[in-house]
């Protein structure tokens, strides 16, 4: 019983010395993240990423469409293997 009084003493004391200590610095850097968030260089950067994301993502989705219509057919059509009695799964354009 004396040890958990003493844990949670120690872990007072501890929060109140860091929450002091802890703002200020908490304050430096996200201050100092801000100003590396906007400076130019990296807006230039998010810019870019953005344009990419915006411009190539569309092609991905069909891609990984494809890709997941191929498997899914490659499975559906293994019949009579381990127990599959020709069993068909929906594919993804037929729902």
């Amino acid at each position: 019983m004396r040890g958990r009084i003493l844990f949670v003493i120690g872990l007072g004391a501890g929060y109140v010395l860091g929450a002091k200590a802890g703002r200020q610095r908490y304050e430096q850097i996200a201050s100092t993240a801000d100003k590396l968030w906007n400076s130019p260089s990296v807006k230039k950067q998010r810019h870019e990423v953005q344009h990419f994301v915006e411009t190539k993502a569309p092609k991905l989705v069909e891609t990984a469409t494809g890709a997941a219509g191929d498997a899914i057919g490659k499975v559906t059509k293994r019949k009579g293997r381990r127990g599959d009695h020709g069993t068909e799964i929906a594919r993804p354009e037929d729902v």
